[in-house]
């Protein structure tokens, strides 16, 4: 009998307050601001929330905290939804933190009703050099002490407009003393006169993320409300506003953030990196957004699997990059169709094979017994890959060589019988015979052979373009190197082979197929294909080739 998986620390907490009948339903939240492109660090979000409520019968929302109109667009939020749904979720309710905006404002009147904040007309600077030093009490503001009618009056007249961006702000009243830096008066509301994409012009004034994101969560009675390790600190005053606006009783937990080698998951260095032109954009294959792993061909089983396998800490920690590549070989290699392309060609004569006569073979996945069969003609001529012949090969060299058998993949076994060089010398052609009794399912030939090689029918070939896909960076973790992280990129991350021979079958490929390119990698058709080209996209190679560098 296997073993019970064991509970990590947010499940046993679950389960202690279920069976204290602190609740009775777990509700759950995914948070993201529409700013940018979800990455694998999201994806471990994505996965926990959604596992948490899934194993213990609540739900999950989604909901965008989308408080700051500058940097955020519906595209982003369009393309958050198609991520969560292509991991394979489905949130309960598709919410806004701007769906909040009117009883935010009025749990900021409460506020300000009881003595608890406050409008500041200092600069960001003066209320920055207020704030003191962890070791050193901050300074009160000049404006702490306003009447509470006199902060209202100010801040009904920030929401009317009358007051330009940064003129004012309104402030929690809690304590410039206090230990928790976060807890010496923070600011609650900004002016912005900026169009948003939701609410348009209604609001020149918008709740910071402290304020709106706590609150959200109690309106939406949201039990456990998971944040990654840097919004620790941010707890305290989380708790302070709920108790004080005294509203559902939501409670922060946090863990840690997921970071990946060879990567970096920062939206600022990832943003660079796209306007910069180091990568073609957020889709680029080499980026760890999800929509860029999506197009390189990785599958959302194996982002589960990757997540669940990682695990949930309590403290930050750096995933190989090794263990989701892993993940993906593994989910792909049961579902993958098989096909057969040469990357560098060079051709073989059958001598002793009828010149026109041509056979149709049978092909499958071994992994996958119901998959089907398809057809690969075999002819007189076909292209085998380069590197498969050697002309003056070592001992227990079990490739193609002169005197030497091999068996071509599901057909026949042939042996390399003369070697043809152009003028300069260079290898062109080889001349061989094959051996009619040694067709692949009824051999009769009696001859072993330890090599077997891929190979395209030259007349029925189609080409492709290949887009060979490596790490991003060189060194593992490029955020801690001292100098520019970008100096790390390696130049060898992209390599594009431009006309590549595919067997026939690849014709009929599917944007959502996986395909291992047999001995060579698996695979998946690029967006970019056309009637003009097809266009593939290596997703990961068939075993783990990554050699480290030095940056």
């Amino acid at each position: 009998m296997s073993e019970e998986k064991s509970l990590n620390f947010l499940e046993e907490l679950i389960d202690q307050d279920l069976k204290s009948g602190r609740y009775k339903q777990i509700v759950t939240r995914f948070p993201p601001e529409p700013n940018g492109y979800l990455h694998i660090g999201h994806a471990a979000s994505i996965v926990l929330n959604f596992g948490l409520t899934a194993r213990y019968g609540g739900y999950t929302n989604l909901r965008f905290d989308d408080t700051n109109p500058v940097t955020e667009e519906t595209e982003y939020v369009e393309s958050i939804k198609n991520d969560v749904k292509w991991l394979g979720f489905e949130w309960k309710n598709e919410l806004y933190a701007s769906d909040y905006f009117d009883t935010l404002y009025e749990y900021a009147l409460k506020l300000i009703r009881l003595g608890l904040a406050y409008v500041d007309d200092s600069t960001s600077e003066e209320i920055a050099s207020m704030k003191g030093t962890p070791t050193e009490p901050g300074r009160n503001s000049a404006y702490r002490d306003r009447t509470i009618e006199e902060n209202l009056d100010l801040f009904e007249r920030m929401r009317k407009g009358e007051f330009p961006d940064g003129s004012r702000t309104l402030r929690a009243r809690i304590d410039m003393a206090h230990t928790n830096m976060l807890m010496r008066d923070p600011i609650l509301y900004r002016i912005k006169h900026a169009h948003h994409h939701r609410t348009g012009d209604k609001w020149c004034i918008y709740p910071m993320y402290d304020f709106a994101h706590g609150q959200s969560d109690s309106i939406e009675q949201v039990t456990h409300s998971i944040c990654t390790l840097e919004f620790v600190p941010h707890r305290e005053l989380y708790d302070w506003l709920i108790e004080k606006l005294e509203i559902y009783p939501s409670h922060q937990y946090e863990f840690a953030r997921r970071n990946l080698t060879y990567t970096v998951m920062s939206k600022r260095k990832l943003l660079q990196l796209v306007n910069e032109k180091h990568v073609s954009g957020w889709d680029d294959p080499r980026m760890p957004t999800i929509s860029g792993m999506r197009r390189r061909g990785y599958t959302a089983a194996a982002i589960r699997e990757f997540c669940d396998r990682a695990g949930i800490a309590r403290r930050d920690n750096i995933v190989d990059v090794g263990l989701l590549e892993f993940c993906v070989r593994e989910d792909l290699n049961k579902k993958a169709l098989r096909r057969m392309v040469v990357f560098d060609p060079l051709k073989v004569v059958i001598t002793n094979y009828e010149k026109g006569e041509e056979m149709v073979l049978s092909e499958n996945n071994p992994e996958d017994p119901n998959g089907g069969e398809r057809e690969v003609p075999f002819s007189a001529e076909l292209y085998i890959e380069r590197e498969d012949f050697m002309e003056n090969p070592p001992k227990k060299y079990f490739r193609l060589a002169p005197g030497q058998m091999v068996r071509l993949k599901s057909a026949y076994i042939i042996r390399c019988d003369e070697v043809i060089r152009d003028a300069a010398g260079n290898i062109t052609e080889l001349h061989c015979s094959y051996i009619p009794e040694s067709k692949s399912g009824s051999d009769t030939s009696g001859i072993n052979v330890k090599g077997t090689l891929h190979w395209v029918s030259v007349k029925h070939a189609i080409t492709a373009e290949l887009r060979l896909y490596d790490r991003l960076f060189k060194v593992e973790d490029p955020s801690s190197e001292e100098s520019d992280f970008k100096e790390y990129i390696n130049p060898d991350s992209l390599q594009v082979l431009k006309s590549v021979f595919a067997e026939p079958a690849l014709k009929t490929a599917k944007f959502e197929d996986a395909y291992q390119f047999i001995r060579k990698g698996y695979f998946v058709l690029d967006k970019d294909s056309s009637t003009s080209g097809m266009v593939f996209n290596r997703t990961v190679g068939l075993k783990d080739g990554w050699k480290p560098q030095k940056g």
